[in-house]
């Protein structure tokens, strides 16, 4: 059902769509990095592949799909730089962060308290995506964020 600005219900404005190497096994493992529940999924008709799926996390849905090269469909590469990254806010950075290496991820940056008053730590899926995950632990004025920024860079 669409709300009267035309956007489904439980959906934002702007919502992300990725072209996943292995749609099937990265649903499952965001089910199991960040709680990830799986709202829909359409596979080919091969069985093979999934045209179009839905997870959300937290309140964020996020749309997938295998490549579909016939349809100018192309996954990430788990090498090499990110074209895009997400940032996830979470209530426990430090137990989301372990969890999604657990789950399989690779740890690009550790678990810090940043400047700007959050605490994050990224990690790689394993299809390629980044993940920064987040705690906001301080509220920090623009000034004084200013002030630690050039005293960050200093």
């Amino acid at each position: 059902m669409a709300g009267s600005n035309g956007v489904p219900d439980g959906f934002h404005t702007v919502t992300a769509n990725i072209t996943v190497d292995g749609a099937a096994a990265a649903i499952d493992y965001y089910q199991r990095a960040f709680g990830a529940v799986e709202v829909q999924r359409s596979p080919a008709p091969d069985g093979k592949k999934i045209w179009h799926a839905e997870i959300r996390i937290g309140d964020t849905v996020l749309m997938l799909n295998d490549p579909f090269p016939e349809m100018g469909g192309a996954a990430a590469k788990p090498e090499g730089g990110h074209p895009f990254g997400f940032w996830l806010y979470v209530p426990d950075v430090d137990k989301v962060h372990a969890a999604a290496v657990a789950a399989g991820g690779t740890a690009s940056s550790s678990v810090e308290t940043q400047f700007w008053g959050d605490r994050t730590g990224s990690v790689t899926d394993p299809f390629g995506f980044s993940w920064t995950i987040s705690t906001r632990v301080e509220e920090v004025s623009e000034e004084e964020r200013k002030r630690r920024a050039a005293a960050f860079s200093a």
